[in-house]
């Protein structure tokens, strides 16, 4: 208990230093979950504390922080160059906080006897070479594919470690957000999309994943710990860094044991 009063009294002085601006934090719909946990409770920590956190995917989250419409970029993935570039046109130095893992889990309707797939099942479903589902095991029903839209960093996570970078099929239904997926799995019997895990709901169907084609694992968050799940990806928060000061209290908590175990407690992973 004295701990944690001493981290409150540090935690609302430096915030008070900072004049008590609002802070901003926009992106990564897969970060949303725990970005508004966390501030709402470092709201309830330090008085006259204002945060508002809004999602929109990953690129919009950055693209915003680039244009200083945000002070904090949620992500779920890396910072591409091309971003990296504009900022560094801007004279803007951006820092790099991982914040938390997230498992990324393959989801279809919970009628579907499909249990599991590999990596290169997946890479041939979402590249449109695998069209039925009768191929890999399944009743004969054609398989319609969920993705995120191109600004989701799940989308790019997505491609980059199970279609190893390769293109999506142009047939492909884009959604604008996790929620999206989750309703029109649930409601298509021959749906496939991904989820993070802290979304997923008995509205769908995890399947168990391989790489090596031997060895499948569920995604959950005991399997993402000890990585024997593959789909594991890093989360993170960016800013720029002559903001440092306004967010360093936030990013404290965001780290702290307390901010950590909010983490873990919304289904995901962790950094300490």
């Amino acid at each position: 208990m004295k701990t944690k009063n001493l981290f409150l009294i540090i935690s609302f002085l430096q915030f008070a230093a900072t004049g008590m601006q609002a802070q901003r934090i926009k992106g990564s719909d897969t970060v949303l979950p725990i970005a508004q946990q966390t501030a709402e409770h470092f709201m309830t920590l330090v008085p006259g504390a204002r945060i508002t956190v809004t999602g929109g995917g990953t690129g919009v989250g950055i693209s915003a922080l680039l244009d200083e419409t945000t002070d904090i970029a949620m992500a779920s993935r890396a910072i591409k160059f091309s971003e990296k570039m504009k900022a560094k046109a801007a004279g803007e130095e951006l820092e790099e906080i991982p914040i938390a893992y997230d498992a990324l889990a393959v989801v279809v309707h919970p009628s579907n006897p499909v249990k599991q797939l590999t990596r290169r099942q997946l890479e041939d479903i979402f590249r449109g070479k695998i069209t039925n589902w009768k191929q890999v095991g399944g009743d004969d029903r054609k398989i319609v594919v969920y993705s995120r839209e191109t600004s989701s960093g799940t989308y790019e996570f997505f491609k980059e470690s199970v279609l190893k970078n390769k293109n999506y099929m142009s047939s492909s239904l884009s959604m604008p957000a996790t929620g999206a997926i989750i309703q029109s799995v649930s409601q298509t019997r021959g749906a496939i999309g991904y989820v993070g895990l802290a979304y997923v709901s008995p509205r769908i169907k995890t399947l168990s994943v391989s790489y090596d084609g031997r060895h499948f694992a569920t995604p959950t968050l005991e399997n993402a710990v000890n990585k024997s799940y593959p789909i594991v990806r890093p989360l993170f928060y960016y800013y720029n860094k002559k903001n440092a000061e306004k967010i360093a209290p936030l990013l404290q908590f965001m780290l702290s044991p307390a901010g950590q175990g909010i983490i873990k407690k919304s289904g995901y992973i962790p950094v300490k």
